[in-house]
């Protein structure tokens, strides 16, 4: 897939975000998200944070941190948690044509929207489809890679295959389910296991 049709996925998924959290309310803000220890808000800072994100700004803020990621992170999502929530939507809505983003491919960034996304969503009981083929691109670029989120790892020795998708990898005990769900398995969130079954889920669970 181009990077031109990437862009447009991020751009819907992004519109799509901001859409759903426009209507929420004070409490759901409130409420924990799929990202561990991070509230909605903080997980919604995050989004708007690497979708304001550029390479300069990106470096700068990861030397303050003694280029400890985990520390980047943190410290952006609760700077972030600072702002209020419609000035956060609007400031989503505002990337919703933009294609400024860190020093990593833009197909990170689309996994970034669907992801996190979900993790503001699914707990608060919101159910949200992304597109096939941009789940279908990004289960191929994650299947092989272990770039921060560790997938190939995670998945290796299972065979994943979709129910809702023409889309299948890898060997061995089979974990099967929704493409969207066996993406977030993917990343580690264990919480999308509800919607998978097989007898390679138990090994995938244990996996950190």
């Amino acid at each position: 897939m181009k990077s031109k049709e990437i862009w447009q996925y991020i751009h819907t998924e992004r519109a799509d975000l901001a859409v759903t959290l426009a209507s929420l309310t004070r409490e759901q803000w409130e409420a924990p998200s799929w990202c561990e220890g991070w509230s909605v808000h903080e997980t919604v800072g995050h989004v708007v944070a690497a979708a304001e994100q550029t390479p300069f700004n990106f470096f700068r803020e990861l030397i303050a941190a003694g280029f400890k990621f985990n520390v980047f992170t943190e410290r952006g999502a609760r700077n972030m948690a600072l702002v209020r929530p419609d000035e956060l939507v609007q400031r989503l809505r505002d990337r919703t044509t933009t294609t400024n983003h860190p020093p990593a491919p833009v197909m990170a960034m689309l996994g970034e929207i669907v992801v996190h996304g979900d993790d503001i969503r699914r707990p608060l009981g919101l159910v949200h489809q992304s597109p096939q083929a941009a789940l279908v691109t990004l289960a191929d670029s994650w299947k092989d890679s272990n770039l921060l989120i560790g997938s190939k790892r995670r998945i290796a020795g299972l065979t994943l295959r979709a129910t809702d998708a023409t889309w299948s990898h890898g060997t061995g005990p089979q974990v099967t389910g929704p493409l969207q769900s066996l993406i977030l398995a993917m990343t580690g969130r264990k919480d999308s296991h509800q919607d998978l079954s097989g007898e390679g889920l138990t090994i995938l669970a244990d996996r950190p």
